[in-house]
């Protein structure tokens, strides 16, 4: 049978204003973020997506994020949260290397800093979300992610062509669409707050 993942990158914060690097580290919703979370609430009433389990990553960005969009209950994963970035968290994301051209990614770059490098990041938020999915009562969900995590998983599932053919933009609190059936996610689509309904 197929279900439904709705995965959402979360609103934004003082970091993401600030052009700042935050991986494992934290900052709070800005008010933008918090306006913006709220507003994808309302889109998912206006268009009746309920969700019958929510599920965010353990940082606080995630979860505030959720409990702006759904007062439904939630758990918390670990293994949805953001790349880890190790001694370049906190600073300004000029310090971010160009992506190797050929993967599209930052490859074992931040390994030597105390960071993950791409596969890890996808291995372990494609293993979270199927598990997710595995769950017999989980037939349409919603976990709120981040931008390099949702990134990682999306290219688990298409190509780096595919994704610049399509123009899909990682925004905050953008919505990602994935069926999923037999232990494999299918992209559907991607609600950001600028796009016509």
């Amino acid at each position: 049978m197929t279900k439904t993942l709705y995965l959402m990158r979360h609103g934004q914060t003082l970091f993401n204003r600030l052009h700042r690097i935050q991986g494992a580290s934290d900052s709070p919703l800005t008010e933008q973020g918090i306006a913006d979370a709220k507003r994808v609430g309302d889109y998912f009433k206006r268009h009746a997506i309920k969700f019958d389990h929510a599920y965010c990553s353990t940082q606080e960005r995630a979860s505030d994020t959720l409990e702006l969009v759904t007062d439904q209950p939630y758990e918390r994963l670990k293994g949805i949260k953001e790349w880890e970035f190790g001694v370049f968290e906190g600073e300004s994301e000029v310090l971010n290397p160009k992506p190797d051209p050929e993967r599209q990614s930052h490859g074992d770059f931040f390994l030597q800093y105390g960071g993950e490098n791409d596969f890890q990041v996808q291995d372990r938020v494609v293993k979270t979300l199927t598990a997710i999915m595995e769950r017999p009562d989980n037939q349409q969900v919603l976990a709120v992610s981040h931008g390099g995590a949702s990134f990682m998983f999306l290219r688990r599932w298409l190509s780096m062509d595919e994704i610049k053919r399509r123009q899909i933009r990682f925004e905050n609190c953008a919505v990602f669409k994935f069926s999923y059936d037999d232990g494999k996610f299918m992209f559907e689509s991607v609600h950001n707050l600028d796009d016509p309904e």
